[in-house]
């Protein structure tokens, strides 16, 4: 993969290159009036199949802030989740928790470079795909990268949790 030149400076570019993982930017202009939701709007900006771009969320089992990459294409499944890190309920996490926990805002939040690391759990079809995409840390920019790398970097736990 060919490292385009974009943004730097977030968190979740600054770990890629710390990691010296291969990866590209995806640089694209946000409209806060898009209907489609951020996710189907990166996909359709960065002209990429929406299937390959996941979506970062962050939920509450049992009482522990957890991360899901889910494609944005999908829903997340609750009760997966829960099932897929050993708890037995999971909720949405609130708007704020999310945000200050991981130190982006909703729209971009990335499963990379959080301002702490949390369990995280990326859906199965990740391993679908050469090149998956995920928010660079701020609304308007995706990174593409392997999916190996992904589930790397996050010490992720690979299981169905996604639904649609």
């Amino acid at each position: 993969m060919v490292k385009k030149k974009g943004p730097a400076g977030t968190p979740a570019l600054l770990a890629l290159d710390a990691a010296g993982v291969p990866h590209s930017v995806h640089p694209y202009e946000h409209d806060p009036g898009s209907d489609l939701g951020y996710g189907l709007e990166a996909a359709r900006a960065i002209g990429v199949p929406a299937e390959q771009v996941f979506k970062t969320l962050l939920a509450v089992v049992d009482g522990e802030l957890t991360v899901a990459v889910v494609p944005v294409t999908g829903m997340l499944d609750l009760k997966a989740l829960a099932q897929a890190v050993g708890g037995k309920r999971a909720v949405m996490a609130d708007r704020p928790v999310a945000e200050r926990a991981t130190g982006y805002v909703v729209g971009g939040i990335s499963p990379l470079g959080q301002r702490s690391r949390h369990r995280t759990v990326v859906d199965e079809t990740v391993e679908l795909f050469d090149v998956v995409y995920v928010s660079g840390g701020r609304r308007g920019l995706d990174v593409g990268l392997a999916p190996a790398d992904l589930v790397r970097l996050t010490a992720a736990t690979v299981a169905d949790v996604a639904r649609g």
